[in-house]
């Protein structure tokens, strides 16, 4: 082969490592009493960046691209922009009266926050960060998830005892469902055909079913406070975290069995996997860290300090 020919080759090679090894897992976890954001690289489990946002940080999502991170700051009414490569805060704009959760849509292209004193969800267009739409829901309403298939927002209202599903296509709320006492996180199974719920102060996890938009069956955990439910890539198995009970209770999806139950400390709150499923990542608020659980022995493998009472958690694969 001629010599041009191989170092051409080579070159491309190089290019093709360069982009693969550019690629970075990135933990971002909200810091409510410091008002910060830490960042933490999921391969070497090390704090690369602590990041100031405004006041009360909570809710935390990704882009679908993986190059945004989206923080509500609570306190702030607002919501900041940050750039998950440069790690850098590039705006930080008005997101109604006291911003919780948040997410996307599918696409990308709108920002579903959920403002608890409004009882309502602020719609943003991403592309300008302006305000297009108020959807009103239920009282005290806490989080927002939406569904794989991206057909659905749903929020849940944890006065209220409900969850509201919205029709992203329209923006529109198509149903209410009651819930056990005090829903707070919610996650969907991989095809959008379930949503399990976990209710706090029921101390329950409910499953909806998506095509009947009601309540099928509700379970107790036997851990107290369920916060935040994240569901594996095939759909089997739920990890459950517990707030007054400091653990993580891993359930059969179809069934709401309880499997396993993983003590990771106090005011374990918010969850969040990593793209290969390997890991979960669970905010520890009274210790100032998050737990990480090895999701294929089911064992808590590392802490990792944060900034003060940390709460929410997401995870970008970073282009």
């Amino acid at each position: 082969m001629p010599t041009r020919l191989l170092g051409a080759l080579a070159l491309v090679v190089l290019l093709g490592q360069s982009t693969v090894a550019g690629a970075e897992v990135r933990v971002f976890v909200t810091n409510e009493k410091s008002n910060d954001v830490t960042v933490i690289d999921a391969a070497s489990r090390a704090v690369v960046k602590t990041l100031a946002v405004g006041q009360r940080p909570r809710g935390v999502a990704v882009s679908p691209d993986g190059r945004r991170v989206y923080v509500a700051n609570s306190n702030s009414d607002s919501v900041s922009v940050i750039d998950a490569r440069d790690l850098t805060v590039l705006k930080t704009v008005p997101a109604g009266l006291d911003p919780e959760g948040l997410t996307l849509n599918k696409a990308g292209t709108h920002l579903y926050v959920v403002n608890e004193n409004e009882l309502a969800v602020t719609v943003l267009e991403v592309a300008s960060m302006t305000i297009v739409r108020k959807i009103e829901v239920g009282k005290e309403p806490e989080t927002a998830v939406l569904s794989p298939d991206g057909r659905w927002v749903v929020v849940s209202n944890e006065t209220s005892n409900d969850v509201h599903v919205i029709e992203t296509a329209t923006h529109t709320v198509v149903k209410k469902i009651p819930v056990p006492k005090n829903p707070r996180g919610m996650r969907f199974t991989p095809d959008s055909r379930w949503l399990l719920v976990a209710s706090e102060q029921a101390h329950e996890v409910s499953t909806i079913d998506m095509a009947k938009l009601a309540v099928v069956r509700s379970v107790k955990t036997g851990g107290n406070r369920p916060v935040d439910v994240s569901i594996t890539a095939d759909g089997t198995r739920a990890f459950v975290s517990h707030g007054q009970s400091g653990d993580v209770r891993i359930l059969e999806v179809a069934t709401l069995e309880v499997l396993a139950t993983i003590p990771v400390g106090p005011r374990a709150w918010w969850t969040a996997l990593t793209p290969d499923g390997a890991s979960l990542y669970v905010t520890v608020g009274r210790a100032n860290e998050v737990a990480i659980i090895d999701t294929r022995t089911n064992a808590l493998v590392a802490r990792v300090p944060c900034g003060t009472l940390p709460w929410g958690v997401a995870i970008a694969d970073t282009p």
